[in-house]
């Protein structure tokens, strides 16, 4: 059976203050540790209303010290928006102090509109400009002591020098992502629930051109998927309707919480945006445990997924929770023991 992982977006809902949120996370937390759940990952958000978490190697340490055996990583830490001597220090650290349990996931965008992510590159260089590949090059560097004699980062060491930095976790949602893990030899995390490039081809690229003398010597690859699943289908639809309206309004370019169902329920929705709602819904999987099983597996087995990561965007979280453990008896996860 394939492994299953949470992707958490901390989400913030017209009930739920940000700082709500945060707490939401670590209560999930300890629910998916105890349900068998194999990772928990925080995503890097900035300035998006329905998204609380814009740091998540905090995030990342309080999960760590409220759960026992789950690993908790970064889904991911944009690494445009950071010196990457700090990123290796930040992450070190958590190895050092939860070793064998921290994920450290990279991506390449910046995980916000260009106004804020100059904010946040201001003294670091031109936003525009991309640096990703040259940044990542030195993230790695730092840890594995390579640079030059001579050069000035040279005697400098990233602490705690005697932690390692965590495994190495490639983002994507194109064939770019894909090429990339797999010429480095990392693992490979393919972002399904909001891609447009097709899973299937994004997993085989990554495995056709995969680097057996990188960071691990065979290749792991995770599907992110959207996922609300409930008792019954007709309520799983019901609380997968604030999605809808949470994505429909973003592409209109209007940012705010997760609505209600209820408010989702009363919202003038013209025919234009009941199709552009159902085209989306094809990359989404919403119903019953069996439904949910017998769907998002055909989508597991084709990629040849080791494993699936979900992310639920629910308003309630108590349905929240309960999408979670639905999922975890469909698919057969092992509890913690006791739980």
């Amino acid at each position: 059976m394939v492994a299953l992982s949470v992707l958490d977006l901390s989400f913030v809902t017209t009930g739920t203050p940000p700082s709500a949120a945060l707490r939401n996370t670590l209560d999930l937390a300890r629910v998916a540790d105890r349900l068998g759940y194999l990772r928990y990952w925080t995503a890097e958000h900035h300035n998006l209303a329905s998204v609380a978490s814009p740091a998540p190697e905090v995030m990342i340490g309080q999960i760590a010290a409220v759960t026992q055996r789950i690993r908790v990583g970064s889904g991911g830490v944009m690494l445009p928006n950071h010196a990457p001597l700090a990123v290796a220090e930040r992450f070190k650290m958590l190895e050092a102090l939860f070793p064998g349990r921290i994920d450290l996931g990279i991506g390449r965008a910046p995980g916000t509109d260009q106004v804020t992510a100059f904010a946040l590159r201001r003294w670091q260089g031109d936003p525009a400009q991309d640096d990703f590949l040259e940044r990542l090059q030195e993230l790695i560097l730092w840890d594995t002591g390579g640079f030059p004699e001579g050069h000035p980062f040279a005697k400098v060491r990233a602490m705690p020098s005697d932690a390692p930095l965590p495994p190495i976790w490639m983002l994507g949602s194109s064939d770019y992502g894909a090429r990339l893990a797999g010429s480095m030899g990392v693992g490979f995390a393919f972002a399904h629930h909001f891609a447009s490039f097709d899973a299937v081809t994004a997993m085989r690229l990554y495995r056709d051109g995969y680097n057996t003398s990188g960071m691990r010597q065979t290749p792991y690859a995770i599907l992110g998927v959207a996922v609300v699943c409930a008792e019954t289908d007709g309520e799983a639809e019901r609380l997968a309707s604030s999605m809808d309206l949470n994505w429909l309004r973003r592409e209109y370019g209007e940012y705010h919480p997760l609505p209600s169902p209820e408010e989702a329920a009363t919202y003038a929705y013209t025919d234009r945006d009941r199709a552009r709602i159902a085209a989306n819904r094809r990359r989404l999987f919403v119903g019953s445990p069996a439904t949910v099983k017998q769907n998002l597996g055909a989508l597991a087995q084709a990629c040849a997924a080791d494993e699936v990561m979900v992310t639920s965007a629910i308003y309630d979280h108590a349905a929240r929770r309960r999408s979670y453990e639905l999922l975890a008896e469909a698919f057969g996860l092992e509890p913690a023991p006791g739980a």
